[in-house]
């Protein structure tokens, strides 16, 4: 840490605010906020830090900036808009955000309906984002058939009806639209449409529909037929669109439901709307994180950037977890609410913990998807590898990786396995088999030495390549003895790891404290495949052997059989 970065840390003050970490080049690579910024941020540089990814942000801190607000809302809001703005390297953040589009109602005297991807701070109302396109498209066809919006980009209020500058279109002779531009429909009537449009775009869509009938009733009983039939045609299109919309909940209570799906740097958020009780839309946001964050933070992250847009705030939102900060959060969301809101987090069977299931399931899914295009961006290798390659910082990615491990019942019948993983997958004929020849007793790091010595020993011999990983199954001890067989037979370039059972550490070449992969990590779980499979793969093995060395005993004990008859039996048995 340098002087200027100990003297501004000395210096914090003890108030909300946020806080920007810079690197040696003067660039921002985190933000965070905080109650105390005092305490939060000296947090960083004072306390043990368990994630190795967080040690690797803290070493490049060079520099700290401040910026101090009157309360822990503030920070929030404040926190969350320069994230958006500047995409710090090591903030969850989001992908594609600039690509999604909305509806927007403009702030006119007769307002336009249209969809756009630019957010104008106007007073016009925004309604998405849709991540789905598709569905934003039918919402709008579906409103431009229903309603008599006018979809002409002229600005029109009373004096441009009153100079007659502009003149009836196509629209309006064809009965798409009541033409304002003329003065045929008054400013009250045309806006009372518009906020029907609200209705539908909020799911509001059964409620819209009750009152549309009620209406055509009293049209009926006024023997205005024509509006009747107006209004029935309206409520034939509403219907159609409202049927296409699933049922999930009995429970008519606004609602959304938010799960993620975590994979290494990739996160993958679903949004579903629920308004009065049926499916109304769904949202899937892409985030990315160079950082070993848990669900808390990345929910709280996610509900900053889908609820920090132009999005009604339900009065309930159900959740897997509760998000971090939640206090803050409750109190900014509230305040963007047209009634109080709040975080439900279902712990038992429950219609509630369906909806939360189903949600998680997509969430699933849009991960899964995530993964197949990085996949195709990189020649269709698994995912995987290129994961294990940054996460146990390789040369190149393990494309061909040898695992080891041995087995013995106090140094009897020692045996060892070599498991073979070909781009991420078992390759079960290269598979070999060791018996210890050279170690006396129960001695697993000379038995470890063996093996590899006689393995890439073999190899070198033949001018064959190494793998592109070596890994045993084991410790610190396991794989100080694999590379000291490795520099005794000459062997050079080569990438090993060893993996302790116990806690799931791997050990590195040359760094004496083991290493931590989050339990999130796919690279975790196709390190923990290869050492499941090696150990059973030499556990079966040396089952066989003591198997087959206690029957040769037991043969022997009868009479009339030797050796060489003991051995054809035991050659053309099962065993």
């Amino acid at each position: 840490m340098n002087q200027v970065l100990e003297q501004k840390l000395e210096a914090l003050p003890a108030l909300p605010g946020i806080y920007q970490f810079k690197n040696d080049k003067g660039k921002i690579i985190y933000i965070g906020k905080a109650i105390n910024l005092r305490s939060r941020v000296r947090s960083y540089f004072h306390s043990h830090l368990d994630s190795p990814k967080t040690k690797i942000l803290v070493g490049k801190i060079e520099d700290v900036e401040i910026i101090i607000t009157d309360n822990e809302i503030e920070a929030l809001v404040l926190e969350n808009n320069l994230i958006k703005k500047l995409k710090p390297r090591y903030n969850v953040n989001l992908k594609d955000d600039k690509s999604y589009p909305y509806i927007r109602i403009t702030k006119e005297p007769y307002p336009q309906i249209f969809p756009t991807r630019e957010v104008v701070r106007d007073g016009s109302k925004y309604f998405g984002p849709f991540t789905d396109v598709k569905n934003m498209k039918t919402s709008l066809r579906m409103i431009n058939k229903t309603f008599k919006i006018r979809s002409c980009k002229y600005y029109i209020d009373d004096e441009v009806i009153k100079q007659k500058k502009i003149k009836v279109c196509l629209d309006y002779h064809i009965k798409k639209c009541d033409g304002p531009c003329e003065g045929l429909v008054s400013e009250k009537e045309y806006n009372d449409m518009v906020s029907e449009v609200v209705k539908v775009l909020k799911g509001k869509t059964d409620t819209l529909i009750s009152e549309l009938k009620t209406r055509m009733g009293e049209a009926s009983s006024n023997f205005n037929f024509e509006k009747a039939a107006e209004l029935r045609d309206k409520i034939k299109h509403l219907e159609i669109y409202s049927s296409r919309q699933k049922v999930v909940s009995t429970d008519i209570d606004d609602k959304d439901v938010i799960s993620i799906a975590v994979e290494d740097m990739d996160v993958a958020a679903t949004i579903l709307n629920i308004r009065l009780g049926k499916l109304v839309g769904k949202k899937q946001l892409k985030l990315s994180t160079k950082l070993d964050v848990n669900p808390a933070k990345i929910y709280n992250a996610v509900i900053k950037f889908y609820y920090g847009e132009f999005v009604e705030v339900p009065t309930r939102i159900l959740i897997e977890e509760e998000p971090e900060d939640s206090a803050a959060l409750l109190k900014w969301l509230t305040g963007k609410a047209e009634k109080g809101t709040k975080f439900i987090i279902p712990k038992i069977k429950s219609e509630a913990k369906s909806l939360l299931n189903m949600c998680k399931q997509n969430a699933i899914l849009q991960l899964k998807d995530i993964q197949l295009q990085r996949m195709k961006k990189e020649g269709n290798l698994p995912f995987v590898l290129t994961s294990l390659k940054r996460d146990l910082r390789l040369k190149k990615i393990p494309k061909v990786i040898e695992c080891f491990d041995n087995s013995n019942i106090q140094g009897s019948d020692a045996v060892a396995g070599m498991v073979v993983f070909e781009n991420g997958k078992p390759k079960k004929s290269k598979y070999r088999k060791f018996i210890i020849k050279s170690v006396i007793g129960p001695d697993d790091f000379a038995s470890m030495r063996e093996i590899i010595e006689r393995r890439y020993g073999k190899l070198i011999e033949k001018n064959e390549p190494f793998p592109d990983l070596i890994m045993v199954d084991g410790g610190k001890g396991q794989l100080s003895s694999a590379i000291s067989a490795l520099n005794k037979i000459g062997a050079k370039n080569y990438e090993i790891i060893g993996l302790a059972k116990r806690l799931e550490e791997v050990f590195l070449p040359g760094i004496s404290e083991a290493q931590t992969i989050p339990k999130t990590s796919s690279s975790l779980k196709l390190l923990q495949h290869l050492r499941d499979e090696a150990h059973r793969f030499a556990i079966t093995f040396h089952r066989q052997r003591r198997s087959k060395r206690t029957l040769t005993t037991e043969l022997l004990e009868i009479k009339g059989i030797g050796e060489k008859v003991a051995e054809k039996l035991l050659k053309n048995s099962k065993v």
